[in-house]
């Protein structure tokens, strides 16, 4: 193969084309809008064809000569129906280039990640959909562990992808890895089992969690008692996202049911982790990455965390994380973001509102890891040896609003949010007040989060996976204060005309309702 020329095994990839044609069979397509800031999402087949799927590995290991040394990486798939034969014609493109492809088969994003440091290999292609519906697939990417791409690699890919710019190079290779599984379940559980008697419902949306989660935690002496964890590639029941209400009400009802200490759901992928405690309520995300970084902090003095700019505001203002010293930054909303702050600033722990939780040794490696991130709260437990519903009353009370995505269109959202910052900045220079208090701090890291005199903030972003803003407030003095720096939001964006802001006013009326947040709104993972 020549090593200087672009290959003519690749056409220049079309975005549309029509099945059951002779192009179709014929010609790759991709979608452009596919390539996001940190990985790739296609429906299939209407957004990406088999073809297109070769073309993407074929730019991938391109990348891969490009950024290491060493062109190796770990190829993993998820348990959709067509997860395999996309995997299969991507590590054909990634061969075409000259990488060293080491298969593990059937995993979950962290046994990939996982595989990387087993194997020592640098890079990695999870082939999966995580918690989307059936139709999507994906890949998450990297060639650097743990990191995953960030947004300058994932524009070098998409460029050479979709102009066509890539390289054919002889010594690509295959390897088929048939234990990874077990090797993943094993490292998890080489710590001394749980002295305290726990038992926990495990929700896996009928995804790719439900082969590990269960052998994971019963092998740590855990009683488990599962729902829905048969793999089922057509989610019989619902989508595996720990964040839809579906999935939390399902999981709910069976820790009532069933009497256990706690309960915990997984995404497709097996990366997030939502949890529930013993009396059926939800624990959002980052409410429990309080309550883990208390613990950590505990045996930990001064400790360093990072938090993600839609989490709770007690990361800072909660007394018992200030009295044993804990640091924590607020970071960019994303996994790969997330994943690389917490690595390079080497925090202890890192702690996404959507349920991604990041540990560096001794508890982890790095990545994002649910079944990890189950096992650290069940050490929790272990050590207040109280219910989880005593440990979540603990903390201080905060009101906080759903995660709310108001449509604005792919190209214009990321310019509202830089007149938005601006706004915000004018008023705090000019001290105007919102219901009564001062902007004491403007967080532009991300959009922008504006905190205020009493510890209240509000969040205003682009979401970096669809055409929406994220909006997000949150109280510790009460339901009111809460709502009204929504409208302090609202009446800020008016003169950017915001179609669809008025359901955002529908929702957070009716959030301010109910004290458990139950019965209204399905969450997608909204980043």
């Amino acid at each position: 193969m020549s090593q200087d020329k672009p290959s003519p095994l690749f056409p220049i990839p079309v975005s549309n084309l029509v099945p059951n044609t002779p192009e179709f069979e014929n010609t790759p397509q991709i979608t452009p809008t596919g390539f996001r800031e940190y990985d790739a999402r296609w429906l299939f087949p209407t957004e990406i064809n088999l073809s297109g799927i070769q073309a993407l590995g074929f730019g991938l290991g391109n990348v891969l000569h490009e950024l290491t040394d060493n062109p190796s990486l770990v190829v993993g798939h998820d348990y959709r129906s067509y997860s395999q034969s996309i995997k299969l014609a991507l590590i054909t493109g990634l061969m075409t280039a000259g990488a060293k492809v080491h298969d593990i088969g059937l995993a979950l994003s962290p046994t990939a990640y996982f595989a990387q440091y087993e194997l020592d290999v640098p890079g990695v292609a999870m082939v999966t959909a995580s918690h989307n519906e059936n139709g999507w697939t994906g890949v998450k990417m990297g060639a650097n562990r743990p990191l995953t791409f960030g947004p300058e690699e994932m524009t070098k890919l998409r460029d050479i992808v979709l102009n066509g710019t890539g390289v054919s190079r002889d010594g690509g290779s295959y390897v088929f890895v048939p234990d990874m599984a077990e090797r993943y379940m094993a490292d998890l559980t080489k710590r001394s089992a749980f002295k305290r008697k726990i038992k926990a419902v495990l929700a896996c949306g009928n995804g790719t969690a439900g082969v590990f989660a269960t052998k994971t935690l019963s092998a740590l002496g855990i009683e488990t008692v599962d729902l829905h964890c048969e793999p089922d590639f057509t989610f019989p029941n619902h989508n595996p996202n720990p964040e839809d209400m579906e999935m939390l009400h399902s999981l709910s009802a069976k820790v009532k049911e069933t009497g256990a200490d706690i309960g915990f759901a997984f995404d497709g992928d097996g990366d997030r982790c939502g949890v529930v405690d013993n009396q059926g309520r939800e624990i959002f995300a980052d409410k429990m990455g309080v309550l883990v970084a208390r613990d950590l902090a505990a045996k930990h003095p001064n400790a360093k965390f990072v938090a993600d700019v839609k989490s709770t505001g007690l990361f800072m203002t909660d007394p018992v994380l200030n009295e044993l010293g804990a640091e924590t930054v607020y970071w960019k909303t994303g996994h790969s973001y997330m994943k690389r702050h917490t690595v390079e600033t080497g925090a202890m722990a890192g702690f996404e509102k959507s349920g991604h939780f990041f540990f560096n040794q001794p508890l982890g490696y790095g990545y994002d890891d649910g079944i990890n991130s189950a096992i650290q709260v069940c050490h929790l437990l272990t050590n207040h040896n109280k219910k989880m519903s005593e440990i979540i009353n603990e903390l201080p009370k905060t009101y906080q609003s759903p995660t709310m995505a108001p449509f604005c269109k792919d190209e214009e959202k990321y310019k509202v949010v830089e007149e938005m910052i601006k706004k915000v900045e004018d008023l705090k220079k000019q001290n105007i007040k919102i219901d009564n208090q001062s902007i004491t701090e403007v967080l532009t890291v991300n959009g922008v989060r504006f905190s205020l005199t009493d510890g209240s903030w509000g969040l205003i972003r682009a979401s970096s996976n669809k055409p929406s803003l994220v909006v997000v407030t949150e109280s510790p003095t009460s339901n009111e204060r809460k709502k009204n720096i929504f409208n302090f939001i609202d009446k800020l964006q008016e003169s950017e005309h915001i179609p669809f802001f008025n359901n955002c006013r529908y929702i957070i009326n009716e959030f301010c309702k109910n004290v458990y947040h139950k019965e209204f709104i399905s969450f997608m993972e909204i980043n």
